[in-house]
């Protein structure tokens, strides 16, 4: 999805570039430093966030605490808590290059995140998006002595892979040092737009997992030759939530004006959907005369297709549709269940006579049922065929927003701005498939919806043939 990530509100700081008062938060934000003590961080390093929210309340707690005022026993390196390296001075935060990162005791999703900081010479030092290395931050004056692309200056996702885009920033805008240097970071989905000192320096791009990725890579290293390759075999995204982080090492660093705004689930559907051009929409808000199959267990309710409660089967199109982009929102009950069927003939059903996409409450409907879900049935699946990575949901009662890409037997789902399936369908090892879609072989079908008795509900159906 290219989609931009500049908001009006985002705009209008450009337009000004100053702040009533520092540490005073425009007018949709919230202040992360209060611009006297730490209140509201915790110290924490370059390591999976998701270790420390798996613990206990009580653990969790205690290590929030002693990160902050002191473990029981130091590394032998010297001490590593927040208060032995971190101050407040003057309204700003300093820290003196060694020791945990300061680390927001809240955790975001989408959000807006302003920030200023000031550093040193031989500085290294970054900003970490729920949890995940990192804006960069560094000294580019004395050109790239390691290779690591120094000298193309801050802002870049610099711990994406080697070539991916947003790794180096598009152009050098550090300022000399003694100024103050400023960050604009918008983060929906896994994308990630940096302005830096005013200037575009990473344009949506994906900012990606470190931590699973490590992971993935291991795996594969780890696999014996004649292993079959998962058709869904990447690692999974960037988290859905956590917490923003102020990297620092090397020298002192200053830091302050860090402000942030929550991006709502209606904003970033706006956002996801901008420069949409080539679609057709298939729902007109009103009735079901552009649909069929069975129309009598649908109804529009509020401008949405809704399943009817203990009602079910293909709503389909009017035509038929081979290789195509489709996209929509969604808004699922507790537990609810449906599908968007694709490749289906009419008369047939999605998930056996076609293709059916999960759409699916995979939380719920686990807590709820007796067997839990297969790795198929999860929502974003490709149903009987293979697993999405899950997680990434907003919650029941919120509109999400979803793209399915098809091309031929390639299958690509975006959920709410990150991507939970790429999957090669001829790399499927069928022998291991109870049952086996016959869509697996069709070029083109009907789509729609493949309800399930729940009163799931769809809007803005839209679709573009590729």
């Amino acid at each position: 999805m290219k989609a931009s990530l500049l908001s009006p509100l985002l705009a209008v700081g450009l337009a000004t570039g100053l702040f009533a008062e520092n540490n005073t938060p425009p007018s949709g934000f919230t202040a992360l430093f209060n611009g006297t003590d730490l209140t509201g961080w915790y110290g924490w390093g370059t390591k999976d966030p998701t270790e420390l929210s798996k613990l206990p309340a009580e653990e969790q707690a205690k290590y929030k605490k002693e990160s902050v005022e002191g473990f029981p026993t130091e590394s032998k390196k010297g001490p590593e808590h927040i208060n032995a390296h971190w101050k407040v001075e003057n309204g700003e935060l300093v820290n003196d290059g060694k020791g945990l990162y300061l680390t927001t005791d809240k955790d975001y999703g989408d959000f807006e995140l302003w920030v200023e900081y000031k550093a040193l010479p031989e500085g290294d030092s970054g900003v970490y998006l729920r949890g995940l290395p990192q804006v960069q931050i560094w000294d580019s004056t004395k050109g790239d002595p390691r290779g690591l692309g120094q000298d193309k200056g801050s802002g870049g996702l610099w711990n994406n892979s080697p070539g991916a885009p947003g790794k180096d920033p598009a152009k050098n805008v550090d300022k000399p040092f003694g100024e103050w240097n400023s960050f604009k970071i918008t983060m929906i989905g896994e994308r990630v737009t940096v302005l830096f000192n005013g200037e575009k320096v990473v344009d949506n791009a994906v900012l990606e997992n470190y931590f699973t990725r490590a992971a993935f890579q291991k795996a594969l290293k780890a696999k014996k030759e004649g292993d079959v390759t998962d058709p869904n075999d990447f690692p999974a995204p960037a988290f859905a939530k956590g917490p923003i982080q102020l990297q620092t090492h090397g020298s002192e660093i200053r830091w302050r004006n860090v402000f942030i705004r929550e991006i709502s689930a209606e904003e970033a559907n706006q956002t996801l959907a901008a420069g949409e051009e080539g679609y057709t929409r298939l729902d007109n808000g009103k009735d079901l005369s552009n649909w069929q199959g069975a129309v009598e267990n649908y109804e529009v309710v509020d401008g949405s297709i809704v399943c009817k409660p203990d009602k079910g089967g293909d709503l389909l199109s009017k035509e038929e549709y081979g290789d195509m982009n489709l996209r929509f929102e969604f808004k699922l009950p507790l537990a609810g269940n449906n599908g968007i069927a694709l490749r289906t003939p009419l008369g047939g059903h999605s998930a056996s006579d076609g293709l059916e996409i999960q759409v699916i409450d995979s939380d719920g409907y686990n807590a709820k049922a007796k067997k839990p879900l297969e790795p198929y049935q999860y929502h974003g699946s490709v149903y009987h065929l293979v697993g999405a990575k899950h997680g990434y949901l907003r919650p029941v009662g919120e509109w999400n927003t979803q793209e399915i890409e098809v091309r031929g037997n390639r299958i690509k789902v975006i959920l709410n701005g990150t991507r939970i399936l790429d999957a090669d369908l001829d790399k499927v090892d069928l022998s291991h498939v109870k049952t086996k879609p016959k869509g697996i072989e069709r070029k083109t079908g009907h789509i729609g919806f493949a309800g399930h008795r729940d009163p799931v509900a769809f809007r803005n159906f839209r679709v573009k043939r590729l």
